[in-house]
């Protein structure tokens, strides 16, 4: 034998919601202006620290990729091979498959990325910023395409 149930409902009182505000848009970092690096970039910074320390390498960098993850590393000096640190963090960034990037960041001591290393950035990401940062990880300068 089933039981019956009777189930009543109460009439909640409407509550007035403000209008829902558009979602929130993913700015893409060569369309900023603002003269200090935002947190992401901080971070960047950071990892490229972070990479040069590890090994005492001539220089370290640090790449955003369009989703957000990100990929360090350190100059590479061997006889047989040389590569920039932005050159590898690249190559890195692309070989697990980013399709382009928002964001490069160098620290070293040296004047900053040379041309080549520029060029491959731009391959991947024509608008990425490039921050060039001091080993102490101070701003030395911001290259906007």
């Amino acid at each position: 034998m089933g039981v019956a149930q009777t189930v009543r409902t109460t009439a909640r009182p409407a509550i007035e919601q403000a209008p829902a505000e558009p979602r929130a848009r993913r700015i893409r970092l060569g369309g900023v202006s603002e003269a200090q690096p935002g947190p992401e970039d901080l971070k960047i910074i950071t990892l490229a620290r972070a990479a040069r320390a590890r090994v005492l390498a001539a220089e370290g960098a640090a790449v955003r990729d369009e989703t957000g993850r990100t990929y360090a590393a350190a100059a590479v000096a061997l006889p047989s091979l040389r590569l920039s640190a932005l050159h590898l963090a690249v190559a890195m960034a692309v070989s697990s498959g980013a399709a382009s990037l928002e964001a490069a960041a160098l620290v070293t001591d040296g004047d900053g990325p040379d041309a080549a290393d520029l060029a491959a950035v731009r391959d991947v990401g024509p608008d990425a910023v490039v921050f060039q940062a001091a080993p102490d990880g101070t701003l030395r300068a911001t290259l906007r395409p």
